[in-house]
């Protein structure tokens, strides 16, 4: 065999020829597949982000944040571009601030006694599916339940009564999300905490506790920012105040509530309102993401 000829069988020896499977195809159409679906679900949200941002920050101005509303108004009135809802952000600083200090004290301690003195036992199966269930129920059952409770008792909306429609709320987030990070934690430190002589509680407050408690801040932080866009529970129990508020016994405006009242009125500088109001409402609550990432981040 002359020299071209064992070249030229060499080179065909060397060459290959790729063959596509049926399972490769599948694969491909599949991942394409996935691309496509995910593509289509953020088009909703990046065209309500943009609607929200294009309609809201006409208004933007820092006497949104230190005014009243203001009363109807034409377009070619001087004061057409006056006013804000100064009391609306404060009032929902309140009725959030009154829900974080009933529910996490008790969605921690009872994620502690699930996790740590209740694992794996009846009771604890208990408690996480009445849990879950709490979760499932729509939020305008929990502001008829603290209007039964409260508002009719007292005979006045309050913002207290909208903390507790709201703590009910959060309750089963904080718990579930809190119960998992104290269970994300090794045995190791609890045998050798045990082992160092420390009783179960010191082994929970000094140990436990301290390593989830990053986990336990996000389930929080998340819970929160849920609880500030509901507007349900807050027309059942703190109904609205277009005057500022301190008082937890008296009604008093919110964020969500004031974009449902002013985005349904017939008012061009309210509908305006209603925008800025909810542009600011989605900014706090992508802080409030953002924030409960870098916290899992760090972790």
């Amino acid at each position: 065999m002359t020299s071209p000829e064992i070249t030229t069988s060499l080179a065909q020896g060397r060459s290959l020829t790729r063959k596509v499977s049926s399972k490769t195809i599948f694969s491909n159409l599949m991942t394409g597949l996935v691309i496509a679906c995910a593509i289509l679900a953020l088009i909703p949200l990046v065209a309500l982000l943009y609607y929200v941002i294009a309609q809201g920050v006409v208004r933007l101005s820092p006497q949104l944040f230190t005014q009243l509303p203001p009363p109807p108004l034409p377009r070619d009135n001087p004061q057409f571009y006056s006013g804000g809802f100064g009391n609306a952000l404060v009032g929902t600083f309140m009725t959030i601030g009154i829900a974080a200090l009933i529910s996490i004290p008790f969605g921690v301690l009872a994620a502690v006694y699930l996790a740590e003195f209740a694992r794996d036992t009846k009771l604890a199966d208990v408690i996480n599916f009445l849990t879950n269930v709490l979760s499932g129920v729509p939020s305008i059952v929990m502001g008829v339940f603290a209007y039964g409770l409260i508002v009719v008792k007292t005979r006045s909306y309050s913002a207290f009564a909208a903390g507790v429609a709201l703590a009910v709320l959060m309750l089963p987030t904080i718990v579930r999300t809190a119960t998992e990070a104290l269970e994300s934690v090794p045995n190791n430190l609890r045998q050798a905490s045990v082992g160092l002589g420390a009783s179960n509680y010191q082994t929970v407050l000094r140990v436990i506790l301290p390593a989830a408690i990053p986990a336990i801040i996000t389930g929080i932080i998340l819970a929160i920012a849920r609880a500030a866009g509901e507007t349900a529970p807050i027309i059942f129990t703190a109904l609205f105040n277009n005057f500022w508020n301190w008082d937890i016994w008296q009604p008093t405006a919110t964020l969500s509530v004031l974009v449902y009242n002013f985005a349904i009125a017939p008012f061009v500088n309210w509908q305006e309102l209603a925008w800025a109001a909810a542009l600011v409402l989605v900014v706090l609550v992508l802080i409030a993401n953002i924030l409960a990432r870098q916290i899992t981040r760090r972790r």
